[in-house]
């Protein structure tokens, strides 16, 4: 019998434990931008997933097959579009996961809203996350300048690419 590779991966509602473990969740540089404020902080200022109402909304954790947490998005409504946004646990990243891990998020996303466009941002140095998310349908249609904590960095903005899955 072949063994997978890539693990199968669901997504399901991100609980208040699951957040709290995405806190702890650190990222070797240059990646350490994308970590997260301390759990007891994100939910006193009730910021992203430390705010209740947001995180049943907007946020879903991604589970492997034995329900161990892997990462998580964010299904940021706009106006006709869902906006990703996507992590995946630190020891995960650079195995080869992300292509499958993108499908499943995309996938959820086209569930919740057939119709609307699905993109997401990426600052333009990732080139880690753009392969994986060139592997999985999204395309590079823009780049602009957005402020971050450390001041304006350039991103793009890329677009899937609907009906080319073949997840």
């Amino acid at each position: 019998m072949p063994v997978s590779l890539t693990p199968p991966f669901a997504v399901t509602p991100m609980t208040e434990a699951h957040a709290a473990d995405i806190c702890t969740w650190v990222y070797e540089a240059p990646y350490d931008i994308y970590g997260w404020m301390p759990w007891e902080q994100m939910k006193q200022l009730e910021v992203e997933f430390g705010d209740p109402q947001l995180r049943c909304q907007q946020y879903a954790s991604v589970m492997d097959a034995d329900g161990v947490l892997c990462g998580f998005a964010q299904f940021f409504p706009l106006e006709g579009t869902i906006r990703l946004g996507v992590g995946m646990r630190p020891d995960l990243c650079g195995n080869g996961y992300g292509e499958h891990f993108v499908r499943v998020i995309t996938q959820e996303a086209i569930t919740r809203q057939p119709e609307a466009e699905i993109d997401l941002e990426v600052l333009t140095w990732n080139q880690r996350a753009i392969r994986t998310y060139q592997k999985a349908d999204f395309h590079i249609t823009d780049t602009y300048d957005r402020r971050t904590p450390d001041g304006m960095k350039p991103f793009y903005c890329m677009v899937y690419e609907q009906g080319e899955d073949t997840a």
